[in-house]
């Protein structure tokens, strides 16, 4: 209740501003003024970060985190049957939550680990469509895990973890819908003509977390009812108004119709990743594991993405002037598991080489190679306009030369480097245009050049 009467003050203290917006700067709740805030500068300049799905999903931790909405929802076979098998028919999906225990969850192991895979900022869900909350919500008693299963606040102890030990950017997720929460359900059937569920849950909610967790990143999820349904453009105007407003960042998932329009920035879909160059910021959200956000137990080696896959995503991704946002699925117990530890080390092994082509880099006029498949492009400035071109590339080229179509050369005084290998590599121009680079060989002992090779491209253009 109180919590809902803060967000009623909040939000006629934002209505009472509009007539103030010209004069003070302040951005009202329309998309009209949302969509005019510039995006804080350190987003752009990330370029990576790591999604964490956690919750009592993680405890059947079979199919995917949508597990209760396959089972009693869609009634999907292999998940009805899944239960038949292992569980006694009275078993209700909130029977999993006592079992939800992370008993082995330490948020500073948690937060190294984010440290060392060079992402600059991470999202951890702070409630699913199912629910359950990951903080003590007042507005979710007995179904959030204070009250029932870890009995910790999960939100606060990694928020303190990360910004005592890193200099990554904390973030969450909070889904804007629940399944089958009554008042969602009763919304529903009225054509979302009444806001009960808005109102006495959503919104408190949202009110909550930001205010009390002051999330850098607010990556919220609904596609089913209208944003007027939600308000959903207070909670931004709320966000950029917080005690982090000058860098936190919103994503574009606000009710039907916002996906791809609306935002800090834009995600557009799951695993979005279109190839080309966009007008707007934009984020690849996606997966380690190739068929789910939450931990699976029944995951095959194969479904992981080989950490030459998750490089090329990363590259294809920021070329295009993206993000990559890289997912995990800790498992009920609060272990991120080996196989997702060893692909975030080797990501920042990775980045420990070749960060200098990532970080604050910006998309070049040519994306990807005109020449030359599986090589792509982007450009560091180190001056007003000039910078250094690096080329990624997927394939280590078995002929001994690189032939390239896209950079010229401005001079003879132009040179070639490979990050974590020789320098001032041997290259001669092209006919009719482009650039061929004498590769040189490769030999382990004394290179840290592997899995992605990347070419510093100096005085071409």
């Amino acid at each position: 209740v109180l919590c809902l009467f803060l967000v009623i003050l909040w939000a006629n203290d934002i209505m009472g501003k509009s007539k103030q917006h010209e004069e003070t700067g302040t951005y009202l709740p329309t998309w009209d003024s949302l969509d005019k805030r510039p995006l804080p500068s350190w987003y752009d300049e990330a370029k990576l970060g790591i999604f964490i799905h956690w919750g009592v999903f993680s405890v059947p931790s079979f199919d995917s985190e949508w597990f209760w909405w396959y089972w009693r929802g869609t009634k999907q076979a292999n998940c009805v049957k899944f239960m038949e098998d292992n569980y006694p028919p009275d078993f209700q999906y909130a029977d999993f939550a006592p079992k939800f225990t992370t008993e082995f969850f330490n948020p500073n192991d948690w937060a190294d680990l984010f440290q060392a895979s060079g992402a600059k900022y991470v999202v951890l869900t702070s409630k699913h469509h199912e629910g359950f909350t990951n903080w003590p919500s007042v507005n979710s008693w007995n179904w959030n895990s204070m009250d029932v299963g870890p009995h910790r606040n999960l939100v606060q102890e990694l928020a303190d973890s990360i910004r005592n030990r890193t200099s990554v950017h904390f973030g969450l997720y909070h889904s804007l819908y629940e399944w089958f929460n009554p008042m969602y359900l009763s919304d529903k059937e009225n054509g979302f003509k009444t806001q009960d569920f808005v109102k006495t849950k959503t919104m408190p909610e949202l009110y909550d977390i930001i205010t009390n967790y002051k999330p850098e990143v607010i990556w919220d999820g609904d596609w089913e009812a209208t944003p007027e349904y939600w308000n959903s453009t207070y909670i931004p105007s709320l966000a950029v108004q917080s005690k982090v407003s000058d860098t936190v960042v919103t994503n574009d998932r606000w009710g039907q119709g916002t996906m791809c329009k609306h935002g800090g920035y834009f995600t557009c879909s799951d695993r979005y990743n279109p190839g080309t160059l966009q007008a707007r910021k934009w984020e690849n959200a996606m997966t380690i594991d190739k068929k789910s956000w939450g931990f699976r137990r029944n995951a095959q080696l194969a479904d992981y993405l080989t950490i030459e896959e998750l490089l090329q995503t990363l590259a294809t991704t920021i070329s295009c002037g993206g993000n990559l946002l890289v997912n995990v699925g800790p498992s009920k117990d609060g272990t991120i598991h080996p196989i997702f530890e060893e692909r975030l080390r080797q990501m920042g092994q990775w980045m420990n080489v070749n960060g200098a082509a990532v970080y604050k880099s910006q998309p070049w006029k040519h994306q990807n190679d005109s020449r030359t498949p599986g090589v792509w492009y982007d450009l560091v400035l180190y001056t007003t306009n000039q910078g250094k071109v690096y080329a990624f590339v997927f394939t280590w080229p078995s002929s001994g030369i690189l032939a390239l179509g896209s950079p010229l050369a401005t001079s003879d005084a132009a040179s070639v480097d490979l990050l974590g290998g020789e320098s001032d590599i041997t290259w001669e121009p092209l006919s009719p245009t482009g650039v061929g680079i004498y590769v040189p060989v490769i030999k382990p002992s004394t290179t840290s050049a592997k899995w992605l090779w990347v070419f510093q491209l100096t005085g071409f253009v």
